[in-house]
Order: structure tokens, then sequence, then C-alpha cells
């Protein structure tokens, strides 16, 4: 693909990553903005600000007018929100929005940046049309769930072709939000206690990557899963034991266990007025999270993924580089052993 491309969300950590890649492979990208500080943070990336809003069609039409594809990885990832509508709105109504306002622009093809929590949906029983009969484990799961089915319904309605991607959790350098939270949390001997479940990375490189290449190769309508390596929460922590020759050894929590101090510290805040980072829905996606299978897009699409020893030690190099370990790590290298046979 060589047309000019637009990108929703190019302030966040996979959008930015999207921008630099488009570019730096000769191609011409526009890209939305609500401040003046960010667009001109992305202008000298080398790409176009236009300033617009996902509730504004009228912004997003002129915006589009003129590209061949649209990039839509803006949205909200929250967990243990007061009142989660704002996130809803953006979500849904944002990226059904940008769907609608592709095809009003001419453009022929939107990728949209969907999330793997999606397939963490319990289905409805056959035969319920009630919207309760599906179990979501978090208000974002199920923002995305019909964020998803919203984007795909008015790809129908309007003829332009909407590849979903679905990315598990997005690490490496530049990302200190979500699971890294724990990953940095346990590299400074600041997580005392946590609750094991399935964890599910996908390198940043390799998303982005993931992203052009259903641009280029995805099938209308399809959705594919990205995920480099499956493990459990307690696996991850013991490969980041190894690379950096840490002992410390969190404690474990039951879940039943964890649930219930999640509840309440949500009462505690809730009367208090105040925020809780730490909350059930939290606890739930750790706990009740599925493994993810991969493998469809690196055979559908070409993709190949980058080790996951690779990806944490990139992240971790990153970490010290911006200061954000705050204690030494006797056995970390920063580099990838070499394996291959000297003979």
């Amino acid at each position: 693909m060589a047309g000019k491309a637009f990108v929703t969300g190019a302030s966040g950590f996979l959008g930015r990553a999207i921008v630099t890649a488009l570019i730096a492979g000769g191609r011409s990208v526009r890209v939305l903005t609500r401040s003046q500080a960010t667009a001109q943070q992305l202008a000298a990336l080398g790409a176009e600000p236009v300033r617009g809003d996902l509730r504004d069609r009228a912004s997003l039409e002129a915006g589009f007018a003129g590209c061949e594809v649209v990039y839509h990885a803006a949205g909200v990832n929250a967990f243990c929100v007061p009142d989660p509508r704002p996130m809803f709105a953006v979500n849904i109504a944002g990226s059904r929005a940008v769907v609608l306002a592709a095809a009003a622009a001419g453009v022929a093809r939107v990728v949209y940046t969907s999330s793997a929590a999606t397939l963490d949906v319990t289905p409805a029983v056959a035969g319920d049309a009630h919207r309760g009969a599906r179990r979501f484990l978090s208000h974002y799961a199920r923002s995305k769930y019909e964020a998803e089915q919203a984007v795909l319904e008015a790809s129908a309605s309007t003829g332009v072709a909407v590849v979903c991607v679905n990315p598990a959790s997005v690490q490496g350098p530049g990302r200190t939000s979500g699971t890294a939270r724990l990953l940095i949390g346990y590299l400074n001997g600041k997580l005392p206690a946590a609750v094991n479940g399935p964890l599910n990375v996908i390198d940043i490189a390799d998303c982005t990557l993931g992203h052009l290449l259903a641009e280029e190769r995805g099938v209308p309508g399809e959705r594919y899963l990205l995920c480099g390596a499956s493990m459990t929460l307690r696996s991850g922590l013991a490969l980041l034991s190894r690379l950096t020759g840490l002992t410390d050894s969190p404690r474990f929590l039951p879940p039943r266990v964890a649930l219930a101090a999640a509840g309440g510290i949500e009462l505690v805040a809730r009367a208090r007025g105040k925020h809780t980072r730490f909350c059930r829905e939290m606890v739930r996606t750790l706990v009740e999270g599925a493994p993810y299978d991969g493998t469809q897009p690196a055979r559908e699409l070409g993709l190949v993924y980058t080790p996951i020893e690779t990806t944490m030690r990139r992240t971790i190099a990153w970490y010290l580089e911006q200061g954000l370990i705050t204690r030494p790590l006797p056995g970390f290298t920063g580099s990838t052993p070499d394996t291959s046979d000297p003979a």
C-alpha cells in the first residue's frame, strides 16, 4: 500500500508506533489531534495533524478526505473507573463514527484496533436476546466487544472494508501502564502480592507490523488475534527473575481472597470519594482470562513473532534508561545470549 493513511489515537503507545512505521515506509500520514501540544509532537515525526474529535463527524470526514486507509487506534482502556459511560461513548459511538465518516469520505479500508479482551466474553445462551446474557470480565471488555460489533455493522451497511486487529497485552519500550506496572513493580521489589492467571503478550513492534499487514493482506470482516506469547503471571515473573538475577517471589493470593480484598478496597474508596486502581473487575480479568492462540496472523498475514525473552530484555533495558528501576539488577546484561552452534 502506498496511499495516504489517517491514524486516530496517534498520541498513544500503539498509535504513535503505527505512525512512525508508516512514515518510515514512505507513506504520507495524517493524524487526529485534540491539542496544539500533541499536534506539534506528531508534526515533528513527519505527520500532518488534523484537529478534530471522534464525536465530531464533520472533522473526521474532512480529515479522511483523500486518504486510502484509516487506522483507528484511538480508544479508552481503563479499569476501576467510577463511571464507565465516557469509555463506552468513545469506544463504541466513536468507532462507529469513524467507519461512517470513512464511508462518506470515500476511504476504501479501515483497520480497527479491537482487543483480545473480546475473546474473554462468555457467549450468550442460544435464543436469549437479552443484552445481559453475555458475561463480561470488565466494562472495558464489554465496550470493546460492542465497539467491534458496531464497526462491523457499519461496515456491512456502508461497504467500507473493515479489518479488526485484536492485540493481547502490548508490551515493549515506551509502555508503563496496565500490565507494565506489575512488571515495573516486581523489578523494583514493590510487588508483595499478586494473583496468578493468564498473561498474554504481544511485542509493540509485532503489534505495529500486524496492523500494517492487516491493511495489506487482511480479509475484510476478519479478526486477527495478535499474541506472541501466552503464559501465566507466575511464569512471566519467573522469566524476569531469570533475566535479572532477582530472587523476589510475591505472595500469590487465592482468587477468592483477592476478589474479597478488591471489593473491600472499592467500598472504602467509594466512601471516601476517591478512585482506586485495584478493583474486582481487574482481579477477574487477571484470573479468569484465557490463554490466546496467535497463530492465525502468522499463518494468514505472514507475521513473525519476536521471542518473549527478547521483548522482555528490550523492555527492561528501556526501563533502566528511563530511570524507572530504582535498584540494581544483578544478572541483567541487556543482550540476548547467542545460542548458535559455533561449529
